[in-house]
């Protein structure tokens, strides 16, 4: 590395930009993937019986499935209304 190289901007390229994104992205879709068929079912029978006895938007309801060593978490996220 020569004295002028340490002064000159080290802009990366967009090609290696581009690559880390798509990355991020492929990550992200694996995972997507990895979740049980079911969920989507469940969600909607989850909205359907909650629906009964509160009035909520159909996307204040969120069902996620976590994987961990031995373990499966099944996390619902619910935002009731205030009143």
């Amino acid at each position: 590395m020569s004295f002028w190289d340490y002064f000159r901007s080290r802009k990366e390229s967009s090609a290696s930009i581009a690559k880390e994104r798509l990355q991020i992205i492929v990550a992200h879709e694996r995972n997507t993937r990895q979740q049980p068929d079911y969920l989507p079912a469940l969600q909607k029978e989850l909205i359907e019986v909650i629906s009964k006895y509160v009035p909520i938007d159909p996307n204040d309801v969120q069902v996620q499935l976590d994987k961990n060593d031995d373990c499966s978490v099944l996390e619902l996220n619910i935002t009731l209304p205030e009143s």
